[in-house]
């Protein structure tokens, strides 16, 4: 398990060239809040984006991301339903819980590599509430029902 901002920027190698291929942009995920793959940017100068499907990744490092060759990527003819940080943007929304309360903004999410599952949301309530309170994390088992205005979570009270 790992946070999106541990991932982001670490190079995309090919397991059988060993050459970096890409670099990790940003996280797909889907309406029912899954990690579908990967946006990718390769390229020197004219950098374009790839999609790498989360399945097609043969491990994530600490370093790295290993896939078996560059025919994993596929050129993104059309929009993920959400990234991260890109269009259709889940960064900043309000996280809400089920109980209509309020948790804050949304930031950061972990989750399991291997199976694409978000299992936590970092949020934030400002700067200053960061660095005196520190960051929040809410942890969910159950998949978020993400809208145009908010993100709503099945918290739990662990």
């Amino acid at each position: 398990m790992r946070t999106f901002s541990l991932l982001k920027g670490q190079p995309v190698f090919a397991s059988n060239t060993g050459a970096k291929i890409a670099e990790v942009t940003d996280l797909c995920i889907t309406n029912e809040g899954v990690v579908k793959g990967l946006l990718v940017k390769k390229g020197v100068f004219f950098k374009q984006s790839y999609f790498l499907d989360i399945q097609d990744v043969a491990s994530f490092g600490g370093d790295g991301v290993i896939i078996e060759n560059d025919n994993f990527l596929e050129k993104l003819k059309t929009n993920p339903e959400y990234t991260l940080h890109h269009q259709h943007s889940l960064n900043g929304k309000m996280l809400i819980s089920k109980s209509g309360e309020s948790l804050g903004l949304l930031e950061d999410v972990y989750f399991h590599e291997e199976l694409g599952t978000i299992v936590g949301y970092e949020i934030t309530d400002g700067f200053f509430s960061d660095i005196t309170e520190g960051k929040q994390i809410v942890k969910s088992d159950k998949p978020p029902a993400i809208g145009k205005d908010a993100i709503i979570v099945d918290v739990n009270h662990t």
